[in-house]
């Protein structure tokens, strides 16, 4: 009795100042991650009205990123997807996948044939519907399956980022809704590519317009170098940046118009004036870490902020140790000597698309064309700052 009289006022006094005042339950919030703070959200009112507050303050992109053999019966990262958004701080709104296409290809079931079209279908929508469970419904998403990965650990800024030309790996971008930025999905295939689906996209006739990240697929068919053409040429003649690559595969795909095997293009299209851009490309003659280090060096005359901002690397497949004499981790050490506090992402393609783009107000350190986007043997490394 006397015991359970002690703790009485001291509950009382606890549940009040939880009840009542709207500063102190907050600040508790914000060590609360997002999947428990919407349960915690059902409480009461006053919860509720603090979640909110809680959610739109968290704007900073995180990661998940894994690598090494899975423990489950699928691609590792989506295992590392299944216990990571338990604690993630943010409510995504566009996710960005990258997975390797070797051991995303190998896996049971519908992975199991890797020739074989019909079976990478049903896996790519196997997994888009592991995907649509894992994230939030109203989250965007944007997936490559590549010949490599670039990655930093999960959850580490100033953690080394590794490149993987072989083994299991893939990261997940989580971006979520940043006052602002306006970030955008678009896929195009030769039925549904035009002027006024450009201009619906945001990529024509969009002045906010600052980073336009690509990934095209299967453009070695007939077509497919006019078709991308098609697409690039507006962008080229913008200050704005554009970078990314080809990839074996992209998810998902749009069903209504885009035929089997047929080439395309998916991408995210950013916007707003809290953007800033930059990209330098290594070009094939850059082959010592000496000359790399140089190279992405020149990023730094764009002056942009590292605080919420990511950097990406869009590499040949050629490159890599065979690049520079068996040495690993050239550019991807590069990078981060450089910019210690952005964590790095991209792949290892067929083909890149980008150039020495530096923006900074209105100018522009390279003007090029469709063509002059386009490359191969090469690495496109950008910085993309969001505000």
């Amino acid at each position: 009795m006397d015991g359970d009289a002690a703790h009485g006022p001291a509950d009382s006094k606890a549940g009040f100042v939880l009840s009542n005042v709207a500063e102190v339950v907050e600040r508790i919030l914000t060590f609360v991650p997002t999947k428990a703070l919407f349960k915690t959200a059902r409480v009461c009112r006053l919860w509720r009205n603090c979640a909110r507050r809680v959610l739109r303050s968290q704007q900073k992109m995180t990661w998940l990123s894994a690598s090494g053999s899975s423990r489950y019966e699928e691609h590792v990262l989506l295992g590392a997807m299944k216990e990571g958004l338990e604690n993630i701080f943010l409510l995504p709104q566009t996710a960005l996948l990258m997975i390797d296409s070797e051991n995303f290809s190998g896996r049971n079931g519908s992975f199991r044939h890797k020739k074989a079209r019909r079976c990478e279908e049903e896996g790519d929508l196997d997994t888009m519907d592991k995907l649509r469970r894992l994230l939030p419904r109203s989250c965007d998403i944007v997936c490559a399956i590549t010949p490599g990965v670039v990655l930093t650990p999960s959850g580490q800024h100033r953690a080394p980022p590794q490149e993987f030309m072989e083994g299991e790996a893939g990261f997940s971008l989580l971006f979520p809704a940043v006052e602002g930025v306006h970030i955008r999905s678009f896929h195009f295939c030769k039925n549904s590519l035009t002027k006024s689906a450009l201009e619906e996209a945001g990529l024509v006739g969009n002045p906010d317009m600052k980073v336009v990240l690509l990934f095209g697929y299967n453009a070695f068919k007939s077509g497919g170098g006019r078709f991308l053409n098609q697409l690039l040429e507006p962008l080229a003649h913008s200050n704005v940046l554009v970078a990314g690559g080809h990839v074996e595969r992209v998810f998902p795909q749009r069903k209504d118009c885009c035929l089997p095997g047929s080439f395309g293009v998916l991408g995210l299209a950013m916007s707003g004036s809290r953007i800033q851009g930059a990209s330098v490309l290594l070009d094939q003659d850059v082959s010592s870490p000496s000359a790399a280090e140089a190279t992405i060096r020149r990023l730094k005359a764009a002056n942009i902020p590292e605080r919420n901002t990511v950097g990406f690397m869009f590499a040949c497949v050629a490159r890599g140790p065979n690049h520079y004499n068996n040495q690993h981790n050239v550019e991807a050490d590069a990078f981060r000597k450089l910019f210690p506090s952005v964590p790095l992402f991209g792949f290892f393609g067929n083909g890149e698309i980008g150039c020495d783009r530096i923006v900074k107000d209105s100018y522009t350190l390279s003007e090029t064309d469709a063509s002059g986007l386009q490359h191969g043997y090469t690495t496109i490394m950008s910085l993309v700052h969001l505000g």
